[in-house]
């Protein structure tokens, strides 16, 4: 019968190639750099706007990952009234929408204090604001008292595709991980927050919101990794994306007799291609404000300004007068008349290519 790698008297003393995960470190380690630099050069304005932006993608898809769906504007509305940013849309949002967003806050912007056992319960507790998990009744603030498995199947045909760590280990397990979690070594931290994330799981402490606990872990550890509580990435956006691939790394290495190269290779690439869109976004980002500031002094109507922002946004397929006369609800004159003042004004320009239907696009300086 197979061993779970918790069962074998390595753990959790996991071993890796050094090689293969220095090479790929190095490149995540250099794009975060990268990146933050280029944020520590933006306006104090565009840097709130990107901080809210991440942490409200990070608890949304973080939920997601579990099924569960958040409200934007909820979530968004929480964050900025708790981090007390201005913010036009405030609505009120639901309990459990406060509950995740004051978890992932205090991983994020309190990265520097210890983790303990009591921290770890108030996050679970604000998760579970009713003691329950959907219709069930779950032990709240408090590690599980029951066995855990994970199945699938319609009932009587379930199929087990991970067992727990009984309860009784439970507490010494995570006396050890938290002990290891707040020991200063010279594990690097981005390589810390993999490992964290992983043995979290595997022990899976409490009886539910162990993925998201651990996405926190995640945050809460390359927020050390970058000495400082403003996120510029979601790692759990980008996990969101790969979701499959997440699940069935995860559910190989829980056979690993402790070599955990292949979770660490796919958490280092996913985090790389969080980076890597997010430079993408924050491109776009820089472009559209510094658009915005040459032309302080250019006078757009309304129906211009959509459309602007509309391409600065990404606007999908090609521009045409009707389109624009569609998306700002006028005639195919006003469209017309619209679009030639800004050809005028030197910022688009007729597409080059022709064809049946005239197209319009970006003039490039």
């Amino acid at each position: 019968m197979m061993k779970y790698i918790y069962q074998y008297s390595s753990w959790p003393h996991f071993t890796w190639d050094e090689q293969e995960i220095q090479a790929l470190l190095g490149k995540v380690r250099h794009l975060q750099g990268k990146l933050l630099g280029q944020m520590n050069m933006a306006g104090f304005s565009l840097k709130e706007e990107t901080h809210l932006s991440t942490l409200t993608l990070d608890v949304l898809k973080s939920s997601e990952i579990e099924g569960e769906l958040l409200n934007y504007d909820q979530v968004r509305s929480s964050i900025a009234r708790r981090l007390g940013m201005e913010y036009a849309g405030m609505v009120y949002p639901d309990r459990n929408v406060e509950g995740v967003v004051e978890m992932m806050l205090d991983a994020t912007q309190n990265y520097k204090r210890p983790l303990d056992e009591e921290r770890l319960f108030g996050w679970h507790a604000a998760l579970f604001p009713t003691g329950r998990s959907g219709m069930h009744k779950i032990d709240v603030a408090r590690y599980r008292n029951g066995e855990m498995q994970v199945v699938s199947g319609a009932m009587g045909k379930e199929k087990i595709h991970y067992q727990a760590p009984s309860p009784d280990q439970v507490k010494n397990e995570m006396d050890t991980f938290l002990k290891w979690f707040n020991e200063e070594n010279t594990l690097d931290l981005v390589l810390k927050s993999a490992i964290a994330h992983f043995r979290f799981i595997i022990i899976h402490p409490f009886d539910d919101g162990n993925g998201r606990i651990a996405r926190a872990l995640s945050d809460l550890l390359l927020s050390r990794s970058d000495d400082t509580s403003q996120r510029f990435y979601s790692l759990s956006g980008q996990i969101l994306t790969e979701r499959k691939g997440y699940y069935a790394v995860l559910q190989k290495m829980q056979f690993s007799k402790g070599d955990i190269t292949e979770w660490l290779l796919w958490y280092l690439n996913c985090l790389y291609r969080a980076l890597q869109s997010t430079e993408a976004t924050f491109q776009k980002v820089l472009h559209k404000a510094d658009f915005w500031d040459k032309h302080k002094e250019t006078k757009f109507n309304a129906r211009q300004n959509l459309m602007l922002n509309k391409l600065l946004d990404g606007f999908e397929g090609k521009l045409t007068s009707s389109k624009w006369a569609k998306i700002t609800k006028s005639s195919q004159d006003t469209a017309l008349r619209d679009i030639n003042d800004l050809i005028e004004k030197g910022i688009l320009q007729k597409e080059a290519r022709g064809g049946r239907s005239t197209h319009y696009e970006w003039v490039v300086n």
